[in-house]
Order: C-alpha cells, then sequence, then structure tokens
C-alpha cells in the first residue's frame, strides 16, 4: 500500500469541500447538525478558503495507491501563548480506516518535523478519541501535555513538543 500526502492548490478547494461533506456527516450525531435546504452540511467557505491564504496553513489530500482517500487540514494554532502547527483535521474514508494510514500521517507529518504540535478534539468523538489515545500511548512524542482552551473548554487539546531540548 502507498500512501501519500499530496498538497492541494485553491483550484482543489470544491474538492476538499465535497469531502468534508463525509467529514460532517460523519460527526453529524454528536455535533449535533442538520444538513441545510441544499440537503448539504453547511461548510464555511471563508475560513476554507484560508488553507490556502494563510502560512503554515494547508489542505492535503491523502492518496493510497493513487486512490482519493481523505484529506488532512493543517493550521497554525490561534491558542495564547502556543507557537506550535495544529493537525485540525483528520479525514479518512471508511474503506481506508483500520489500516494503519492515520499512524502513517502522524508519523510522516509530526514526529518527522520538528515543530510544535496542537491535537484538539471532543471527547464524543469516537474516531477521534480511541486513535489520538492510541497514538499518544505508542508513538514517541518528545512531550505531550495537556491543555485548557478558554474559548472551549470542553475541547480535548493537547500539546505536543518535538523539538528538542
Amino acid at each position: 500500500m502507498q500512501i501519500q500526502l499530496i498538497q492541494t492548490s485553491a483550484e482543489q478547494l470544491p474538492l476538499i469541500r465535497n469531502l468534508y461533506q463525509f467529514y460532517a456527516y460523519e460527526s453529524s450525531n454528536w455535533e449535533e447538525e442538520d444538513v441545510e435546504t441544499d440537503g448539504r452540511f453547511y461548510v464555511h467557505d471563508p475560513y476554507l478558503a484560508l488553507y490556502w491564504q494563510r502560512e503554515d496553513w494547508s489542505a492535503q489530500l491523502i492518496l493510497v495507491d493513487g486512490f482519493i482517500a481523505g484529506f488532512l487540514l493543517i493550521e497554525r494554532s490561534e491558542l495564547p501563548g502556543v507557537d506550535a502547527l495544529e493537525f485540525a483535521d483528520l479525514f479518512i474514508l471508511k474503506k481506508y480506516r483500520r489500516q494503519g494510514i492515520g499512524r502513517a500521517l502522524v508519523e510522516q507529518v509530526m514526529l518527522a518535523s520538528q515543530h510544535s504540535w496542537i491535537v484538539s478534539l471532543y471527547p464524543q468523538d469516537p474516531l477521534a478519541v480511541p486513535f489520538w489515545q492510541a497514538m499518544f500511548e505508542q508513538l514517541p512524542f518528545r512531550s505531550l501535555q495537556q491543555l485548557v482552551d478558554a474559548e472551549d473548554p470542553a475541547l480535548l487539546t493537547y500539546l505536543i513538543n518535538q523539538r528538542p531540548h
């Protein structure tokens, strides 16, 4: 299995937006989201466009053996006093789950960098919580610190420091 992370361009925003519909669908039960009158989940298009406008932000496609398997969105953390990138949204289509793709991406993106990283997730997310718990237990992060996000204290937020001491 060949896993590739491909940087997208702004012209691919509609592709990421379409994939985001699947992401929104999967979280709709615990986020209690409804579809709009056009039958789609709401996507804040101006915010999505920032992935191609802001420094250190990116939207990447995940390819497995040449086929689209999901996306990864990376942002610069907006937490006060925290200089880190944020592993903002990781989505892998059901067909490709439980094959080690998420872990391979965490290793490729986070462990291979010298950046500090933020990972935030909701405690009621049945996919993200066990995935990240396993990553925190199994991978050799230099340090892991749980933070409190003042704007959303229910969010589980972790600072992963990959910088050498």
